[in-house]
This record gives structure tokens, sequence and C-alpha cells, in this order.
């Protein structure tokens, strides 16, 4: 049985600010050079603390960590860990290595098992936040996926919000099969929403749909900035319910 992977490197200070260099200096740059990128939303975050939490996104780009890691304020991104496919970002060194630097990654193994399991709880119950695409794999046709109940489960477990992001226009910034973004500098959006948080008692599914649906809703609205958080709509969270009075 191997052992499992070692947490050193997430806590490293030298490795923190080679990724501060690799994401806010190179992958920025790239980014804000190749693609027309807004990112709405932000003060939905403003209470948002240091420490462990989980961000949940669509995906149906390569593009869409990329994004995220340049996008997010840097207190939130510090310290951030992204799950990455093992079967493809760590079959060979030569991308391992970058991912592991620009991302800050650590691999999930689609059909279980690896020494990657289990990683997830691993770095939040160390404090640390990860991003998670609950789709398992990125969209062909741009649409979102059912989410699988994982990152969920995560919030549930040990009790930690969910950041929902809505990506939009990156399935036709860099489709796949591309590895850089198409001429012309195409716009792409990143609506950052209001964390959740799981009801008393919630299971890890009911939680699951009221993340998917919220996200499903910024794409629909195509604005951060919504109210209702369930399947059905409406929400009877006391702090969605404070939230709405005040606005």
């Amino acid at each position: 049985m191997s052992a499992p992977l070692s947490l050193r490197r997430y806590r490293a200070r030298w490795h923190r600010w080679a990724r501060f260099v690799a994401q806010r200096l190179v992958l920025r740059s790239v980014v804000r050079t190749t693609t027309d990128v807004s990112v709405e939303g932000a003060d939905n975050l403003d209470g948002l603390a240091g420490g462990p939490f989980v961000v949940v996104a669509n995906h149906t780009s390569h593009l869409d960590a990329t994004l995220i890691v340049t996008g997010l304020p840097r207190r939130l991104t510090a310290h951030l860990a992204v799950a990455a496919a093992a079967d493809y970002f760590y079959k060979q060194w030569w991308v391992k290595a970058p991912t592991s630097l620009f991302f800050n990654s650590y691999p999930v193994h689609r059909t279980g098992g690896g020494r990657g399991k289990g990683m997830s709880a691993r770095l939040l119950a160390a404090g640390m936040p990860v991003l998670i695409f609950p789709e398992g794999t990125r969209s062909r046709d741009g649409r979102m996926k059912r989410f699988t109940p994982g990152a969920a489960a995560l919030c549930v477990g040990q009790d930690v919000p969910c950041v929902p992001v809505a990506l939009i226009g990156t399935a036709e910034a860099m489709p796949v099969g591309r590895s850089w973004p198409v001429p012309g500098r195409p716009p792409v959006r990143m609506l950052l929403g209001r964390p959740m948080r799981p009801h008393p008692g919630e299971k890890a599914r009911d939680f699951n749909a009221r993340v998917q649906a919220r996200i499903a809703t910024m794409l629909t609205m195509q604005t951060p900035y919504v109210l209702a958080d369930g399947p059905q709509g409406g929400s009877d969270h006391p702090e969605d319910k404070q939230q709405e009075e005040a606005s």
C-alpha cells in the first residue's frame, strides 16, 4: 500500500512565493493579453476570511482553473490548492511540474485509489482551501453537467463554506482540444457568488443540489447577485435571509 502524499509543499513559504510570481505575474499577464476578462461579485466574498473553504465552478475549458487562481482576491488564493485529474496532469513529469507550480495542484484519481486519495479532506483539515470542478471533467458542449456530490460532502463533513463560481465564455475562448485561447481576445466572465454553507443536518446530496442550482442560476441570469439557492428557488438559511432583508 503506497504512503499518502505529504502536505509539506502546500505549507512551504518558498512554494507560496513561487506561486505568487507564477500566478500573479505570469499567468495573469497571459490571461489578460489573450482574453478580455471581467470578474464580477468580488464583494460577495468580503466576509470570507482566510482558512478552509471549497471553491466550486462549472467546467468547460482548461482555461477555467487559470481564471480562478488569477481572478480571485489574492488573500483567498495564497494557499488555494487545485484538484487536478491524475490521469491527465500527473502522467508525465513535464506536465506535473508546471501544474504543481502554477496551480498548487494535487492529484485526484477519477477511478478511485492512488496516493492522492483523501487529499481534499486532508488539505481542508490542515486549514487550506481547495478548488474542485464537481462535473469531474470538461463539458464538451459548453452546457453544465450534473455535479457529483464529493465537494458538497467535504463541506458538510468538515463544516466549511462553499464558494460558487460561474464561468462564462471559456468554452468559446479555449475549446476542448486547444492549448491556447483563440485569437482576438475573446470575452470571458467570472461570476463570484455569495458563499454557501450546509444547513444544520443537511445531507451532502441536498447541499450538492443547492450548489448546482446556485451556479446554474448565475449562468442563466448572468449575474453573481442571486438570492435563490435551492432547486425550487428560495432559501430558509438564516444567513441568506439576513442578506436578503439587507438587500
